[in-house]
């Protein structure tokens, strides 16, 4: 009984230790995750900077539309002016 815990035991141990002898692949697997992770972090570095760039677009055109649709009233009620004047 005693030889077979023995054998039990060293057979488990040789595997523990088979196991965590391959730290090389650990080491590669997550020096790819890094890199990934420094990939990703940059394109949404990149994206958030997008984003902004077309807000600020996005502004400038509702400001410029807004200034249209003022001048088209102005000149719609200047129309109207020069309309009521002129009767037949």
């Amino acid at each position: 009984m005693n030889k077979k815990v023995l054998m039990i035991a060293g057979v488990a141990l040789t595997a523990l230790l088979g196991g965590c002898a391959n730290t090389t692949a650990l080491e590669e697997s997550v020096a790819n995750l890094g890199s990934k992770v420094d990939q990703l972090s940059a394109e949404v570095s990149a994206l958030k900077s997008e984003q902004s760039s077309l807000s600020a677009d996005v502004k400038d055109a509702k400001a410029a539309a807004a200034d249209a649709q003022a001048e088209a009233k102005r000149a719609n009620d200047r129309l109207d002016n020069v309309a009521s004047r002129y009767k037949k």
